[in-house]
Formats: C-alpha cells, sequence, structure tokens
C-alpha cells in the first residue's frame, strides 16, 4: 500500500448517491479526507481492498476498509462525534434515523427511476458515466462505453421496482415528496433545523443525484427553489444554528411522515420483508389506494430490520411512539 495516508481515503462516483453522502459527511465534520474516483484505472487498487464489489469504499488511516454508506457514517460519528449529526432529544433522534433509511431507500427507487426511464435521463447518466469510468478514452470508444452502460443500466431498472406499471406511483411520490420538503425547508436549513442531521445526507443524496438529471431536474427548479437551496447547501455543510424542537418542526415535518414514509415507504418495506421471508418472486401491497407490484429487495429486508432493532431499543419513549402512531409508522416499526 505505500506509506500510509494520514486521510480517510473515499473510493467512489459522483454519480453514486451513497458515495457524494459520505463526501459530504466528511466535509461537514471537517474528516481530512481524499476522494477517489474509482474509475478503470483505480480499480484493481479498489478490488484489493473491497469485500464487496461496491462503493463507497473507505480507507481509513490506520487501513481498517469500511463499505455501506450508512455503517460508514456510524463508524465516523463514533470518532467524530462533534457537531453532532444525532439529536439529543429522543422523539428527533428516531426521526432523523428513520428519514435517513427513507432516502436511502424510498429516495433511491425514485432517484434510479428518473434516471433510466427515459431516452433523455439514460443518455445523460450513460455519458456521464462511461466519462468518469474511463477518462482517458478518446471520444470514439466513449460512445461505445457509454451505450453498453445505458443497455445495462436501463435494465436494472426493475430492480428497484420501476416499470411502465408503477412509473406514475414513483413519480407521482417524488413530486409530493419534494412538495412536503419544499415547505418544511421554506424556513430552515435542514431537516431538523441549524445542522444536519443523519436525515438530510441519507435524503439529500437521492435528491442531489436527481437534480443532475435532465427531468428531475427541470422538475425541482420549477417548483421547489428551497428544496434546491438545500441541494446545494448540502454539497459542503455547514453549522448554521442547532436542532429544532419537535414543537417547531411538527407542522411541516409530520406531513412528510405520514404521507410518505407512513403511507408509502414503510407499508412497502413489510411487505417486501414479508416477500423475501416466503421466497416469493414478486409482490404486490397497496399504496395510497393503489396496487404498487415489484420482485422482493434482498437489501432492504436486511436494512428494515436493523431499523426495527433501534426502534426497539426506544420503544419505551412514549412520545415517540405517539408522534410515530400519528404517522402511520409505529404499526411498521413494532
Amino acid at each position: 500500500m505505500g506509506t500510509p495516508s494520514t486521510d480517510y481515503r473515499i473510493y467512489g462516483a459522483e454519480l453514486s448517491p451513497y458515495s457524494v453522502k459520505v463526501r459530504s459527511y466528511c466535509r461537514y465534520k471537517s474528516i481530512a479526507h481524499e476522494w477517489i474516483n474509482r474509475d478503470m484505472s483505480r480499480m484493481k487498487e479498489f478490488q484489493a481492498l473491497a469485500k464487496l464489489p461496491l462503493i463507497p469504499l473507505v480507507l481509513t488511516p490506520d487501513e481498517d476498509v469500511w463499505q455501506d454508506s450508512t455503517p460508514i457514517l456510524e463508524k465516523m460519528e463514533a470518532r467524530f462525534s462533534t457537531p453532532s449529526i444525532h439529536p439529543e432529544d429522543g422523539v428527533l433522534n428516531f426521526i432523523s434515523v428513520l428519514l435517513e433509511e427513507f432516502g436511502d431507500e424510498w429516495g433511491n427507487k425514485m432517484m434510479f427511476h428518473y434516471r433510466w426511464a427515459r431516452d433523455v435521463d439514460q443518455i445523460s447518466a450513460a455519458n456521464r458515466l462511461a466519462a468518469s469510468n474511463m477518462p482517458e478514452a478518446g471520444a470514439e470508444e466513449l460512445v461505445g462505453i457509454s451505450k453498453m452502460i445505458r443497455e445495462r443500466m436501463s435494465g436494472r431498472a426493475y430492480f428497484v421496482g420501476s416499470s411502465p406499471e408503477t412509473a406514475e406511483q414513483i413519480e407521482t411520490s417524488f413530486k409530493e415528496t419534494m412538495g412536503l420538503l419544499e415547505a418544511h425547508l421554506a424556513n430552515r436549513a435542514y431537516l431538523l433545523g441549524g445542522r444536519p442531521c443523519f436525515g438530510d445526507f441519507g435524503l439529500w443524496a437521492q435528491v442531489y443525484e436527481a437534480w443532475t438529471d435532465p427531468t428531475p431536474k427541470a422538475v425541482l427548479e420549477a417548483d421547489f427553489p428551497a428544496v434546491v437551496a438545500w441541494v446545494a447547501r448540502m454539497l459542503d455543510p455547514k453549522e448554521e444554528g442547532d436542532f429544532e424542537d419537535w414543537a417547531q418542526l411538527s407542522g411541516t415535518l409530520m406531513p412528510l411522515l405520514r404521507e410518505q414514509v407512513g403511507a408509502n415507504f414503510l407499508p412497502w418495506s413489510a411487505a417486501n420483508a414479508a416477500a423475501l421471508e416466503s421466497g416469493a418472486e414478486t409482490f404486490t401491497v397497496e399504496l395510497k389506494g393503489q396496487p404498487y407490484s415489484q420482485q422482493p429487495q434482498k437489501y432492504h429486508g436486511r436494512s428494515l430490520k436493523v431499523l426495527r432493532e433501534k426502534y426497539h431499543a426506544v420503544r419505551e419513549n412514549r412520545a415517540l411512539a405517539e408522534v410515530l402512531r400519528e404517522a402511520g409508522c409505529l404499526e411498521w416499526l413494532s
């Protein structure tokens, strides 16, 4: 490996939401880090480190290897606890965790759908991925690489549940979520007040990636200026104040929890977990009165289990239970 680095090394990619999530966190905490674009020239060193062929991968100064963005942030937070991304208030602490999971899983569904559902977005993403993966390639070679990427990735959309049958539901959820965020972020810098929480990093990363794609970018810039400002702010977030309390946040945050997390994300999560347990090849769940069908997602089965374990650890918090009950979330977490 040569001389050990004094920095954290992040192997990632600009078009990877989970990679930019970790980078944003490191910027916020002023953690010395090196951003390494995992292009083909770095693939051999990446593969020598990786247990899984997934980015981001973080190599610590003491040469520990971390993968998976949520555990990476949790391990970083154990080392760099100030300013904390976890509110001391128990209600807000778990809501932040819940919003992080909502971003990672349901937000990714929305982002991935928009990126690969239409020709204009497929072409844009494939061209950028080709240039990122092969920065030394010539124009003619990049055309071929881009075509290959487009064919492969557009064919994978069904893995996250994107299909002609679910397209309207996913895009409606995106626009509704952005509208709810617009109202919530109109008078505050971050989801829970004056500084970013765990939930900001998870949800922002998906919205940021959507903002880089033509179709959702047009949607965001036409109607959601406060969301776009948050997207820009979170590229290099700063502490601008403290967390607010639930009474200050609830007027605009409860609608997001109730109408998206409780009505879409968690019922889908529970149905996905049940399908995995039963070995079903596909599942159908009713979301806001409409049937939604896809094949199960294995990773989310594991992450829902972790989310439920986190709730189980704080289930005696009656104020939290009441908020989750009102939001239509409690039944899916207990």
